[in-house]
C-alpha cells in the first residue's frame, strides 16, 4: 500500500508532499518568515487549547452547516487562497476548487494562482477571489471586473502583504536569490529527482504563468517571476480609504484578510466590510506576532455581530475548527492542509483530507455536547487553557 493510501492526517499529507514535490516548491509551501516563530505559534497555541468533554447529552443528530455571506457551507471550513497551487499538481487550483465544490464549501483563488479566475470558474465553480492591493489601481479595477464577470461571489482583500516577507527557507532552497546558470542548474536537478512531478506538472500542467495576472508580468510571464513582480507591484501606501473605489467596482460582499488587531477589526467594520479573516498570513509575513487563534477572541469581542469573523492559521484538524468556532469564528479557512494534500495526490487527496476534517469535527461535536455549530460558544473550551481576554 502506498504512503498516500495510508495518509490519515494533515501531517501525513505533508510528508507525502515533501517527498513528491521539488524542494523549492515544498519549502515555499511549508516555510514561514524569518525564524518561523509565528508559524509555530499558530499550531502550538491551537494545540494548547483544551476542549471540555461532555457526555450523556443525546447527540443522535448533528448540524455541521453554517450560513455566511449569503452562502451555505456544509461545514465551517473553506480553502484559503494559496499562491502557485498549479505548480503542486496539474492545474491545481481547478482540482482544489472541484474538491471544495464537491464538499460544499468555498474555495478562494489567489491573485497569484497559476489558473486564472476564468479557468477556475469555467472548469469547477466561481471562486471567492482574493485580491492584493497593487500600485496600478487601473489594473486592480480590471481584476475586480474580471472576478465579477466570472461570477465570483465574494472578494477577499488581503491587506497584510504590502511588501513580501523575508522567508529564509526560500533562499536556502534556491527559490530566491539564485540567478543565471546556478538557478537553472538548481531547478533542473530539483526536477530531475522528482520525476512524478515532472510528468504531471512540468510536462502536462502548462502554462506555468500566473493566470489572472499573466499579462502584467514582465517578459516571459513565468511563475518564477512572481516574487520579483510582487516586490515591484504590491503597494505599501494602501489605507482604508482604498475600500471606497473597490466598493465602487464591487457590489458583493468584501472580506478583509490579514487582521490581527482589534482596532484594525473595528476599522474594517467602519469601512463597510462584510467579513474579516483573523490571520497573520500563516506566519509568512511579520514574524514574532501573536498566533491567529490567540487574537481571535479579542477581535470577536471587538466587532460582535457587525461582521462575519473567520480564522486562518494553525488549523490542522476538525478539532481545531471547533476550537476556533468556540472562540468566536464563523468558519475557518485552511491553506497549508489543502496545499499538502494537493501536492500529495491532487483533487482526490484534497477530497479525502476534507472528509477527515469533517469526521473529526463531528466526533468533537458529539464529545463536547455541541449539536449545532450555531450554538458553539466558549463553554466548549476548558477555561484554564483559553485565550479569553
Amino acid at each position: 500500500m502506498s504512503s498516500l493510501a495510508r495518509a490519515a492526517s494533515v501531517s501525513d499529507y505533508r510528508e507525502v508532499a515533501r517527498r513528491r514535490l521539488p524542494k523549492i516548491l515544498f519549502e515555499y509551501i511549508d516555510g514561514g518568515a524569518y525564524g518561523e516563530v509565528t508559524l509555530r505559534r499558530n499550531v502550538e497555541d491551537m494545540a494548547a487549547l483544551s476542549l471540555r468533554q461532555r457526555v450523556m447529552r443525546d447527540m443522535s443528530s448533528l448540524d455541521t452547516g453554517i450560513q455566511s455571506l449569503g452562502q451555505r457551507f456544509s461545514m465551517p471550513v473553506g480553502l484559503s487562497a494559496v499562491g502557485m497551487a498549479g505548480m503542486y499538481a496539474r492545474r491545481g487550483e481547478v482540482q482544489a476548487a472541484r474538491a471544495a465544490a464537491q464538499a460544499g464549501i468555498p474555495f478562494s483563488l489567489s491573485t497569484v494562482g497559476i489558473c486564472s479566475v476564468e479557468e477556475v470558474a469555467r472548469n469547477a465553480a466561481p471562486p471567492w477571489f482574493q485580491l492584493y492591493v497593487l500600485k496600478d489601481r487601473g489594473y486592480m479595477r480590471e481584476l475586480v471586473r474580471r472576478a465579477k464577470a466570472a461570477g465570483s461571489p465574494v472578494l477577499v482583500l488581503t491587506v497584510d502583504l504590502p511588501v513580501p516577507g523575508a522567508r529564509y527557507r526560500d533562499v536556502r532552497s534556491g527559490f530566491r536569490g539564485l540567478t543565471g546558470l546556478p538557478a537553472l542548474a538548481n531547478r533542473f536537478w530539483d526536477g530531475l529527482t522528482h520525476p512524478e512531478w515532472v510528468w504531471d506538472v512540468w510536462l502536462h500542467g502548462r502554462p506555468h504563468s500566473l493566470g489572472s495576472v499573466a499579462d502584467a508580468l514582465q517578459a516571459g510571464g513565468s511563475a518564477g517571476d512572481f516574487l520579483t513582480w510582487i516586490a515591484a507591484n504590491f503597494d505599501p501606501s494602501v489605507t482604508w480609504s482604498d475600500l471606497d473605489w473597490i466598493r465602487a467596482e464591487w457590489d458583493g460582499p468584501i472580506v478583509i484578510k490579514g487582521v490581527l488587531d482589534a482596532e484594525d477589526a473595528r476599522d474594517a467594520v467602519r469601512v463597510g466590510a462584510q467579513g474579516i479573516v483573523v490571520s497573520n498570513h500563516g506566519g509568512r509575513q511579520l514574524d514574532g506576532v501573536r498566533s491567529s487563534i490567540s487574537a481571535l477572541p479579542l477581535i470577536a469581542d471587538a466587532v460582535g455581530t457587525d461582521v462575519d469573523v473567520f480564522l486562518d492559521g494553525g488549523v490542522r484538524s476538525g478539532l481545531d475548527v471547533l476550537k476556533a468556532l468556540a472562540l468566536g469564528a464563523k468558519a475557518c479557512f485552511i491553506g497549508r492542509p489543502w496545499a499538502y494534500a494537493l501536492g500529495a495526490g491532487g483533487q482526490a487527496a484534497v477530497t479525502r483530507m476534507l472528509g477527515t476534517i469533517r469526521a473529526e469535527l463531528e466526533v468533537a461535536m458529539v464529545l463536547t455536547g455541541c449539536k449545532s455549530l450555531a450554538a458553539a460558544g466558549r463553554e466548549l473550551i476548558d477555561a484554564e487553557s483559553s485565550y479569553l481576554p
